[in-house]
């Protein structure tokens, strides 16, 4: 059963049984205070009536013998004739007989008199011959040296055909109490698992991979504890997710800027190689080829963790020297020599004295994807030209290619990771699509930025631009 439907049940018979104690124990108490008031009435009615017959006894002392009752007999006759009384009847008796008895004589009980005291009304509630309710009341006094029973009978039928009528109306107002009160309970259930119906849909939200999803609850009562409770768990949720995102997204752009940076050197080391094993070499160029194969083996061995630092630990604090953008393309055409060689391209170089401070392997990273890349937009032969100037405090970076070249509406989407503009080639050529992001990172890292600038069939030029050492 939903907790709804047990709330509003629960409300509902709480507030019948309120209501239900609450009119009965109204209802017993207006009929008993009638009740009350019938008797003192009833009391007081039959004091005034003995009061009445003790001053007829004491008129009547000398009065002839065998006629002493009939002064008392006239007295309660023209009492019970009388228009207006409340008793309903009168009956005059001794020890022996009855003197005197009005109509309807059944309505008495005989045995009230046997419990009269002295000085004292005996009372008796009981039910008549024809359903009625009725009280006897019995009382003494002294005539002529003898004891008289005076008792009167009053009808109190009233008072509980009014609780009767009470009683109808309270069964009748119950019903439709119950009713509403049934109807308030469902609407204050509605009302008060609102909240809690809120917090179910964005929990089962939140289940369903919707990590934004919240709830507006507010205020300072116990549900509104609780909302903000649970948005600061799902926010914390949210958090941790989208850490692990970022963690996992870090990882993947990690293995696939190393698998791209690993490609690289591992085309140099197999060129040099494959110079060992099938040329004929004197010994100082042995002594080069195995020297490059060594210095590319340690710099991708440093490169890896540099990588890790940079991609996976969003490290920024690095050493950076102050090194001649000359020097470090030197060393860039020499690596590549074997590739470039193989492939018929022509590299050349035009660079100034210029001095930035870098980070040597990342740098040098940066530019040998540049150059790579550009040597994998020339099909059949071609050219690759690397520039450098400074001025005015900067230190600027070319490389240009004579090759494919790439589309206006595909320059502004190359630094993004995993995007490459010919997929099929870069497939075939073993590209990864995080070279050109890893470039950007590198050069966000040195304080500069990479621009493009393309024209199809005629070729493409990266530019680089660092502050210069002052």
């Amino acid at each position: 059963m939903r907790f709804r439907t047990k709330m509003m049940i629960t409300f509902t018979i709480m507030l019948a049984l309120a209501f239900g104690i609450g009119g009965s124990a109204l209802i017993t108490a207006s009929t008993n205070s009638a009740l009350e008031q019938s008797r003192e009435a009833a009391a007081s009615s039959h004091r005034l009536i003995l009061y009445t017959l003790s001053a007829v006894s004491g008129q009547s002392r000398n009065i002839q013998p065998g006629r002493e009752y009939d002064a008392l007999v006239d007295a309660v006759t023209r009492l019970d004739e009388q228009s207006g009384h409340n008793w309903l009847a009168l009956r005059l008796s001794d020890d022996k007989d009855v003197i005197y008895a009005s109509r309807m004589p059944g309505n008495f009980s005989d045995s009230l008199i046997r419990s009269i005291r002295k000085d004292q009304f005996a009372m008796l509630a009981f039910r008549g011959e024809n359903g009625a309710y009725l009280i006897q009341i019995a009382g003494q006094f002294e005539f002529s040296a003898r004891t008289l029973y005076f008792e009167s009978v009053y009808d109190i039928s009233l008072v509980y055909a009014a609780r009767q009528r009470q009683q109808a109306i309270y069964r009748q107002l119950f019903i439709v109490v119950t009713i509403m009160g049934a109807a308030i309970s469902w609407l204050l259930s509605v009302w008060m698992t609102s909240p809690l119906r809120r917090l179910s849909r964005a929990a089962q939200s939140i289940a369903s991979g919707n990590m934004s999803c919240r709830t507006p609850l507010g205020g300072k009562d116990e549900i509104g504890v609780l909302a903000s409770d649970f948005n600061n768990m799902a926010d914390r949720l949210e958090q941790n997710i989208n850490d692990m995102k970022d963690a996992m997204r870090r990882q993947e752009e990690f293995m696939g800027g190393f698998a791209h940076e690993l490609k690289t050197p591992m085309t140099s080391i197999i060129g040099y190689a494959d110079l060992l094993r099938g040329h004929a070499m004197s010994d100082d160029d042995k002594r080069d080829a195995a020297n490059y194969i060594f210095m590319e083996g340690r710099r991708l061995e440093v490169l890896s963790l540099k990588l890790l630092d940079l991609i996976v630990l969003k490290k920024r604090e690095f050493t950076f020297l102050p090194i001649s953008i000359l020097t470090i393309v030197e060393d860039a055409a020499r690596l590549l020599k074997p590739v470039l060689l193989k492939r018929n391209v022509q590299l050349s170089y035009d660079c100034d004295g210029g001095v930035c401070q870098i980070e040597p392997d990342l740098f040098m990273s940066l530019l040998l994807n540049l150059i790579d890349n550009a040597r994998k937009a020339i099909d059949g032969g071609g050219e690759i030209t690397i520039r450098s100037k400074t001025r005015e405090g900067m230190c600027e970076i070319s490389v240009t290619d004579n090759g494919r070249g790439i589309p206006e509406e595909e320059l502004s989407k190359i630094k993004d990771a995993f995007y490459r503009v010919d997929k099929s080639r870069s497939r075939s050529q073993g590209g990864a699509g995080m070279g050109l992001r890893l470039c950007d990172e590198i050069a966000a890292l040195h304080g500069g930025e990479i621009e493009f600038e393309s024209e199809p069939g005629r070729g493409t030029t990266a530019t680089v631009r660092l502050k210069a050492e002052q």
